[in-house]
């Protein structure tokens, strides 16, 4: 372990914090500008579905990557790729038809995909190798990791909201990939020595799947709480939001970029702030293991009845309403603090039941299962909104919420 585990952890936050402020804001730059232009809930979401499945191939191969070559490559590879994909997304030409932008943003997608992926498990991973011994050290270290890294995603997407709005798509684009590189430099100089590097330098490709049945059962609850999010939050409530508060105008679109950026940008500080506080909020210090996954438990439980609750409320509206926009949003708040406490549950468990001399293939299995889970919610976010409008999108993700539920109760001891 590095002799001051306290900067490297200071470190390896400030890469992440860097890496996800150019990630959510990417994200609203890309949703805003192509639904601007017209595009389709569906073809929006074929825009984000390559992302999702790089990162079920990258989770994959990262743990066997930072085991072989450690985890400051693999974070150092990470914001690189990043830079890359942004450069990349800059060369877009507005003169291209529908097929072709697609098929173009989707690719650069994938390299956006790959460099999430290779930064956040080098991250958590990091986590688990440096964090204190004592009683609930773990659990804080990653709450705090976890939290903070989602506000600042939570900032991410405002500022992509507001560049789009304020300089337009290409020189916001342009302008993430400079900060995003001098930042990358700035590690690199100032990582300190000690990270952990290769932590077996026999592992081989094979074993990817974990041999704890925690690990795996954990991973599919994983899977459907974060396809219970993508469903609704990836297409079928911006583009909701978009429709009520854009009257079709470039000023009624600069507003609307505004409005909905601030939102998700509010909902996704919220989650981080409530991820943060959840071991304090649950009283976890000192608790044994099992306590925790019963906790988690009924927290899954919790998250059921709240999008079917709000998909019955739009059915029965039948058409956007302030009524129902002000539903969503309360509805939308009271979805954003249960899935915060399942997600920083979850996230302290997967680094309780991995072995230290295998965490990083059962990280990446975990956000593989992660990956696997917003690209089912990508998807169906972008169908179920299209063929049932928000009904079928919020009904869509009660049934991802209720499956996850079952899937973390089979951990029960």
């Amino acid at each position: 372990m590095t002799a001051n585990p306290l900067r490297a952890y200071a470190a390896v936050t400030a890469a992440y914090w860097a890496f996800m402020a150019t990630d959510g804001a990417l994200r609203m730059l890309v949703l805003l500008h192509f639904n601007a232009l017209g595009f389709s809930p569906l073809q929006l979401a074929w825009l984000f579905l390559l992302y999702e499945l790089a990162g079920i191939l990258t989770n994959l191969a990262a743990g066997w990557l930072a085991a072989r070559f450690g985890l400051a490559a693999t974070l150092y590879a990470g914001l690189g790729l990043q830079v890359a994909a942004l450069v990349a997304l800059a060369q877009l030409d507005p003169g291209w038809g529908i097929a072709a932008s697609v098929a173009f943003v989707m690719a650069v997608q994938g390299v956006s995909g790959v460099a999430k992926d290779l930064a956040k498990m080098s991250s958590k991973s990091a986590v688990k190798l440096l964090a204190p011994g004592e009683a609930g050290g773990l659990f804080r270290w990653v709450a705090l990791l976890t939290g903070s890294k989602n506000a600042v995603k939570g900032l991410g997407f405002f500022l992509g909201a507001a560049l789009l709005a304020l300089v337009g798509f290409q020189a916001a684009v342009w302008g993430m990939a400079a900060v995003l590189a001098l930042i990358l430099l700035a590690i690199v100089l100032l990582l300190p020595a000690g990270l952990p590097g290769r932590i077996k330098t026999d592992e081989q490709w094979g074993g990817w799947r974990s041999a704890d049945p925690r690990v795996n059962g954990l991973s599919l609850a994983r899977l459907f709480l974060f396809g219970a999010r993508d469903v609704w939050f990836v297409v079928g409530v911006p583009v909701y939001f978009q429709t009520v508060l854009s009257d079709g105008t470039a000023e009624g679109r600069r507003e609307a970029f505004f409005l909905i950026g601030g939102f998700l940008a509010l909902w996704i500080i919220a989650y981080g702030a409530v991820q943060a506080l959840a071991p304090r909020m649950l009283g976890a210090r000192g608790q044994p293991e099992a306590a925790i996954v019963a906790k988690a438990i009924r927290w899954a439980g919790l998250l059921v009845p709240i999008p079917f609750l709000l998909a019955g409320s739009a059915w029965v509206a039948g058409a956007p309403s302030p009524a129902l926009t002000a539903t969503l949003i309360v509805g939308l708040l009271a979805f954003g603090f249960v899935f915060a406490i399942n997600s920083s549950v979850h996230s302290y468990l997967i680094l309780a039941f991995g072995s230290a001399d295998r965490i990083t293939r059962d990280v990446g299995f975990y956000y593989m299962a992660n990956a696997a889970g917003r690209l089912i919610g990508t998807l169906l976010s972008g169908l179920s909104y299209q063929f049932g409008g928000l009904p079928a999108c919020l009904a869509t993700a009660g049934v991802m919420a209720a499956l996850g539920w079952l899937a973390i109760g089979r951990l029960r001891p």
